[in-house]
């Protein structure tokens, strides 16, 4: 096989758009509908959904998995350009399978394609079924048919959710930018905004794909959430990454909130009695106290899927999951004031921005308040580069030796506790954290640091990153 930049990642299948070609996405989308008869027994003829979000060789390979899998049998729901969530909702909603086309936050020469079962999203071992069935050299064009009318089912069934989060004209009297770049979801935001009364409005819309990544906002994203606050005297301003499935959240003073922060707000207006979050999250979230019990896991939303199940097998009955990006998963339905919404076991960005918005409304207060009840607990992340499993491998097992571990931190003090879970993550006895782990889809070591100041933590991310890379440069 050629070599290829495609790769299963915690988000699916990404890669390079000139790995992508129509006789690619036909192959994946063969093999992908071949597991899933042989281990979720989907039906020959059953239903399949397609989605896709609004980067330039997103429709192109929509229409070839859409083409490749009508030549299967397939009676395939054209769901047009719609949020990642969106698709899934309806996809669980219907317990049918779907492919989404996104390359999420990427850049626009790269894309990607994610792959639901009719229970939710795909698991390692799915991805393992789909490979060991992948016939790259077999695979050519689909024979081309006639394109298929877009459905708006899973878009109007999404709407729909949302708007059973909060009451009607629960966002009166509160001026909501919404930063709608290249959002596959932009327009939806702004219409779910503007029935639950807000004053929406639409900013800086983009033709041209924008790759607004939650977890690593450029200095231009930073500037304009600044710039646009004081301009149209908002009260906040929300978007999301491309395809919808993590959020983007700005206070009234052009704050954006962290994600960790946003994951533990909407728990809390939820009244969750169980959170599933990864190790990366900042432990604000069991100093809160407010919930039973927290339920730690590797970064990734498969691992996140796992924890949520294993609180509901723990008898818990409401479970909320979310990761440092932003991304929330609904792990059980939730009665609101508003109504039922509805599990959704997948990313989701509306959820989380309704419940920031709606949390601020109903205590009526600004946004930027809304953490002042909460344990101050500040996080720090950065990352060095060109690190790949060779040496970040060893470098990570050496610190699970106790005596190199203590005296790897000494400079910092006493060790209270460590683990494992993803990487390693110690926590020192003043209770500050220090934890590094190798990225589950670059050639990169990651540092996370947490403290009860910003300065501090920014302190401690510079020793890791500086200590570590001295451990490396040295092995």
């Amino acid at each position: 096989m050629p070599m290829t930049s495609l790769k299963f990642g915690t988000s699916g299948l990404r890669g390079l758009v000139t790995d992508l070609p129509d006789s690619v996405c036909h192959a994946y989308t063969v093999a992908f509908l071949k597991h899933m008869q042989s281990a979720h027994r989907i039906s020959a003829g059953g239903p399949l959904l397609v989605g896709y979000d609004l980067r330039s060789s997103s429709p192109r390979m929509a229409a070839a998995c859409i083409a490749a899998a009508r030549k299967f049998g397939m009676d395939v729901e054209n769901c047009g350009p719609v949020a990642t969530p969106a698709l899934a909702y309806r996809a669980m909603s219907a317990k049918v399978a779907a492919i989404m086309v996104t390359g999420s936050h990427i850049p626009a020469d790269r894309n990607g394609l994610k792959f639901y079962r009719p229970d939710g999203e795909i698991d390692k071992s799915d991805e393992a079924g789909i490979l060991s069935t992948l016939d790259l050299e077999a695979a050519a064009p689909p024979l081309s048919s006639e394109p298929l009318a877009i459905s708006p089912d899973a878009l109007e069934n999404y709407t729909s959710r949302c708007l059973s989060l909060l009451k009607s004209g629960s966002l009166s009297g509160r001026r909501i930018g919404v930063y709608q770049h290249s959002s596959v979801a932009r327009d939806l935001i702004v219409a779910v905004l503007q029935e639950l009364g807000a004053d929406a409005v639409a900013l800086a819309r983009s033709e041209v794909f924008v790759p607004v990544d939650t977890e690593a906002l450029r200095a231009e994203d930073m500037q304009f959430a600044d710039a646009a606050v004081k301009k149209y005297k908002l009260d906040a301003l929300v978007s999301t990454d491309g395809d919808a499935d993590r959020p983007l959240i700005a206070d009234e003073q052009g704050v954006f909130l962290r994600g960790d922060s946003v994951g533990l707000l909407t728990a809390c207006f939820l009244q969750a009695d169980a959170v599933v979050t990864p190790v990366t999250s900042n432990t604000a979230i069991e100093l809160s106290g407010l919930f039973a019990k927290v339920y730690r896991t590797r970064v990734g939303s498969p691992y996140v899927i796992e924890g949520m199940e294993q609180a509901r097998q723990d008898g818990y009955d409401r479970i909320v999951g979310f990761e440092a990006n932003g991304g929330v998963l609904l792990g059980s339905p939730v009665s609101t004031n508003a109504g039922l919404v509805d599990a959704l076991p997948t990313r989701d960005a509306m959820l989380p921005i309704l419940a920031v918005l709606g949390m601020a409304a109903e205590q009526g207060v600004p946004l930027s308040e809304l953490l002042q009840t909460m344990p101050e607990r500040f996080t720090r992340s950065g990352r060095i580069e060109h690190v790949d499993a060779n040496r970040s491998g060893p470098f990570l097992r050496s610190l699970l030796d106790e005596s190199l571990r203590e005296r790897f931190f000494a400079d910092l003090g006493a060790i209270r506790e460590n683990d494992a879970i993803d990487g390693v993550r110690i926590v020192l006895s003043s209770g500050e954290v220090i934890h590094y782990r190798a990225s589950g889809n670059a050639p990169e070591l990651r540092c996370y640091a947490e403290a009860a100041a910003g300065e501090r933590a920014d302190e401690l991310l510079q020793w890791g990153l500086s200590r570590a890379e001295k451990a490396l440069n040295e092995a």
